[in-house]
């Protein structure tokens, strides 16, 4: 026989109180801000200072020592951290066991996505997945490749999805897709009357270009470079469909994916330009927090992303 007292119960009550703590230590440490901690958690700033004075008093140790511009851990600080997010997988952890136990997936499911991939792949997928789980909240970020990532490394995304792919001790990083891209001119253009072309009559056009940043910019200087290819002059454009206008009115030429411009080819608003013996293609690829327990509705989406094939295209 269980009896249950109410010193039981309290101790409970601030197990689960602690819990929270814990969250909203972890954000603060990761944040380095208390400011942006109580934004991203839906607290007031007081009541985020509150929690971490509780904990310190609860611990009998200075967790850190804060500013209002700035955090820095104290080596108790650095040490509770590590445990925290330790607690925190591991109570993650057990969530996803018990979901997986009856196949519920609910829960949060915040992507980040590059440019091509966040306005032109994941749409279809996000409201296929949304019909058959309504009970998941659903969110998207897109900015570039860069950014992804940056934001990753915030926590203010659970998974990011970028154009080729990235090295870094502290990411996990799947490859689910073959990209590929392609040149293309206005209709106009004198190359777009050419048929397939050698790579040398690329050399001294004018070429418009994604910004720095982007997985675009960055396959484009690397086919620019291996090409050995001289650019007569460039423009920077901050969009892929900004870049698609600037071509489509005869601005220059530019490399794009083909999920990009797949509507304009077929309207013959953009021509592509086929270049002898070349191939251009990237990976598409998943890209997590190593150590990161994913939740239930992340882990599932993730499942349909490595699975698709040529025929979701």
């Amino acid at each position: 026989m269980y009896i249950i007292t109410n010193t039981y119960l309290k101790r409970e009550s601030e197990r689960f109180i602690m819990l929270e703590s814990l969250v909203v230590y972890v954000t603060v440490v990761e944040q380095r801000n208390f400011s942006r901690a109580a934004e991203l958690l839906h607290l007031s700033q007081p009541g985020v200072s509150l929690q971490i004075r509780n904990l310190e008093k609860e611990l009998g140790v200075k967790l850190m020592n804060r500013s209002p511009k700035w955090v820095k851990l104290t080596e108790a600080g650095e040490l509770f951290y590590r445990r925290a997010k330790e607690m925190l997988n591991l109570y993650e952890s057990v969530k996803l066991d018990l979901a997986r136990l009856h196949d519920t997936v609910s829960g949060s499911l915040h992507i980040g996505a590059s440019f091509t991939i966040g306005e032109y792949v994941l749409p279809r997928l996000f409201s296929s997945f949304a019909k058959q789980y309504p009970d998941v909240d659903m969110g998207m970020t897109i900015a570039n490749s860069t950014e992804i990532v940056s934001a990753l490394r915030e926590n203010k995304i659970e998974v990011g999805l970028i154009e080729g792919s990235i090295e870094a001790a502290d990411l996990q990083v799947v490859h689910f897709m073959k990209d590929e891209l392609i040149i293309v001119a206005a209709e106009n253009h004198p190359l777009s009357r050419t048929g397939a072309v050698e790579v040398g009559v690329l050399q001294d056009q004018i070429w418009v270009l994604r910004e720095s940043g982007s997985g675009t910019r960055s396959f484009s200087n690397h086919f620019l470079a291996q090409a050995g290819l001289r650019m007569k002059r460039s423009y920077e454009i901050n969009s892929s469909q900004g870049v698609k206008e600037a071509v489509a009115n005869g601005l220059g030429i530019s490399i794009l994916s083909k999920w990009v411009v797949r509507r304009e080819i077929e309207t013959g608003k953009l021509i592509e330009i086929p270049v002898q013996g070349l191939s251009l293609e990237r990976d598409f690829s998943i890209v997590r927090l190593t150590g990161h327990v994913p939740s239930r509705a992340n882990e599932v989406f993730v499942e349909r992303l490595v699975k698709l094939d040529s025929t979701f295209a």
